[in-house]
């Protein structure tokens, strides 16, 4: 493996620079999160780098290894719709994954027919061929990877899964083919919480440098070694996770307004000149008339604004929504059944489960998309709903920017009661004026998402519908969109994945789970806390009832001397790494609104409870043998 350097790269899309004139190193191992405005390039830069889009310029600015290999997660699954999972996974271009390929075509044949003798002598020849081949620790993280993305059966065809499942088996495709890079465009989307954690420390783990987009901070912290930005068409570097991105940054910006404050006083000298001096400006000063024209391009562009959304919301009565013996069941599924709740005016309340389970279903009955098939759902009269939906609804993407705008609004008032023109509120919404006639249809995906909250917003719900609203949004918009709901007068019901803006928005939890719903108080990290900790006494429970038995059976092979070394300390070692897990959940308890701290303990927390399935798994085997 060597480093993946680039030198130099631009890339131009119509009239708009994406990128210009950035140079990057990518080494060995690195974890590298790309992180930037919806519309400043990330996903461009990963086309460029994989291939998929090419750049400006006849000379690559590219250098690496002849036989450097990248293999890419994209954001729209792509395959032969007629191929089966394993044909979609597998990559037959290298040796290992054609005899694995065979290896698992002759088992699945063997399966079917076990008498089969033609059946039998094909298996025995795959098996050498996989040995020989040294394929066996390949097909191993292979299986591995297809379970734990709840992939089985390897058989079906492509053109039979869901968008998700697709989405997985894209994912599983990019992980099991080796490469010296791995290119990840939103790896986390459409995951629940606990495969999200396995692909956070298998990434970790990985021995191969990964370059990825995320809007999961959580998972930016914990997976990122280095952070990309990409801001005006340059890429800025900074050293460490997100905590570490944050505070760099942080610096470097002071360290701008500084610069930027003695650039103004120098501008306001050279402007005071160029005015008196008319005839010097024809003869020996052109190079001070220069310098002013580069101080006053540079101010303008160090000038730049932040979103915001200031925006008003219509009042909303004591009476919001309330359940009542609720129940609803697809004709093949029951969601939920014997359901009661009642959301208050400032109700945040965060909605969890597997995929598939009904959250989309449940948002979907409170806007009115769907009925109940049973028990009462009273929505107050003064409720007026804005249903971020994730499928984006209403976008006629013929139309243009502000035209799809005025159409819901002329202008906006926000909670000072001044009335904003809807140009203005483009600006704050990162919308420059140059976009404003551009078609919907030439928007990136994230700038859609952007412009759909803007239209929910614009039209002053006083009930927020969020379903997945960290899909396709990047994290400066979701940073914003945390501090416009902390002071949002109405309620808000979230459905989400991503712990960190859960953890930000919501203070209690329906957690959707076999056909029920069950109600939790307090916020996401808490809730997974006490999730483990009910694990652990399971596992426990689990792992000593077997001791009983190992009494009557068959005298077992004895211990190593230094197995009964470890036979002796090991309860005891698993009792510390259960004291210390108790401990971090009441630090996280009490740290419930510094986040910095929540992600450090988070980390810390994930390696405790590893360590102790670990020692949990060691037990048991001792214990068999004991």
């Amino acid at each position: 493996m060597s480093d993946f350097r680039v030198e130099n790269l631009s890339k131009t899309v119509g009239d708009k620079t994406v990128f210009k004139d950035i140079s990057f190193i990518i080494h060995d191992m690195d974890k590298i999160g790309l992180i930037g405005v919806n519309g400043t390039g990330k996903t461009t830069l990963l086309n460029v780098i994989s291939g998929v889009s090419g750049y400006d310029g006849d000379v690559s600015p590219f250098i690496h290894a002849h036989d450097y290999k990248i293999t890419y997660l994209m954001q729209e699954p792509s395959f032969n719709e007629d191929d089966t999972i394993l044909d979609a996974v597998l990559d037959d271009s290298l040796p290992q994954m054609s005899v694995i390929k065979a290896y698992e075509k002759a088992l699945e044949d063997l399966t079917e027919d076990p008498e089969n003798t033609k059946y039998q002598d094909a298996l025995l020849k795959r098996e050498e061929a996989m040995t020989s081949s040294d394929a066996w620790n390949i097909e191993q993280d292979i299986t591995t990877v297809l379970s734990k993305l709840d992939i089985r059966d390897t058989s079906r065809k492509i053109s039979s899964l869901s968008g998700g499942q697709k989405r997985r088996v894209q994912l599983a495709q990019a992980l099991v083919n080796p490469s010296d890079l791995l290119l990840l465009d939103e790896p986390t989307n459409h995951l629940d919480v606990e495969t999200i954690a396995w692909l956070q420390n298998y990434l970790v783990n990985l021995k191969r440098a990964v370059l990825f987009i995320t809007h999961d901070r959580y998972f930016l912290d914990n997976v990122a070694t280095r952070i990309f930005e990409l801001d005006n068409a340059q890429l800025i570097e900074y050293q460490g996770n997100y905590q570490d991105y944050l505070t760099q940054r942080a610096e470097r910006e002071e360290r701008e307004v500084t610069q930027n404050h003695k650039k103004k006083q120098l501008f306001k000298q050279e402007l005071t000149w160029i005015r008196k001096s008319p005839q010097a400006r024809a003869t020996k000063q052109q190079a001070r008339i220069d310098r002013f024209e580069n101080l006053k391009d540079s101010i303008k562009n160090d000038d730049s604004s932040e979103m915001e959304i200031n925006l008003a919301t219509t009042r909303l009565g004591k009476k919001v929504i309330k359940f009542e013996d609720a129940g609803f069941s697809y004709p093949d599924k029951k969601i939920f059944s014997d359901f009661d709740l009642i959301v208050q005016p400032d109700s945040r309340i965060g909605v969890i489960g597997n995929n598939g389970s009904g959250k989309s279903t449940f948002l979907n009955i409170i806007n009115g998309d769907l009925d109940l098939t049973s028990g009462i759902l009273d929505i107050g009269e003064t409720v007026k709903i804005g249903y971020f939906s994730q499928t984006i609804r209403g976008l006629d993407e013929n139309k243009r920017v502000i035209n799809f705008l005025e159409e819901v609004a002329a202008a906006s008032v926000n909670q000072s009661g001044e009335t904003t023109s809807v140009v203005n509120l483009l600006e704050q919404f990162l919308f420059p004026r140059t976009t404003h006639g551009t078609l919907i249809s030439k928007l990136s995906g994230g700038e859609k998402k952007r412009l759909y909250l803007l239209k929910i917003l614009l039209e002053q719900p006083n009930v927020l519908l969020l379903d997945e609203p960290t899909n396709d949004l990047d994290i400066a918009t979701l940073t914003v969109l945390e501090d416009f709901l902390a002071t949002y007068p109405g309620a808000v019901i979230t459905v989400s994945h991503d712990r960190y803006f859960l953890d930000k928005v919501a203070d209690q939890l329906l957690v959707f789970n076999d056909g029920k719903i069950d109600k939790y108080h307090g916020n996401y990290s808490t809730y997974l806390g006490s999730k483990v900790s009910e694990q652990k006494v399971e596992s426990k429970v689990e792992t000593t009832a077997p001791k009983k038995e190992t009494k009557v059976k068959e005298k077992k092979e004895r211990l190593s001397y230094f197995e009964q070394k470890e036979w002796v300390t090991i309860e005891d070692e698993i009792e510390k790494i259960e004291e210390r897990i108790s401990e971090i959940e009441v630090e996280m308890n009490s740290n419930g609104s510094d986040f910095g701290k929540l992600s450090i303990l988070q980390k810390e927390l994930d390696q405790a409870q590893e360590e102790l399935l670990q020692k949990y798994d060691r037990y048991e085997y001792l214990s068999e043998r004991a």
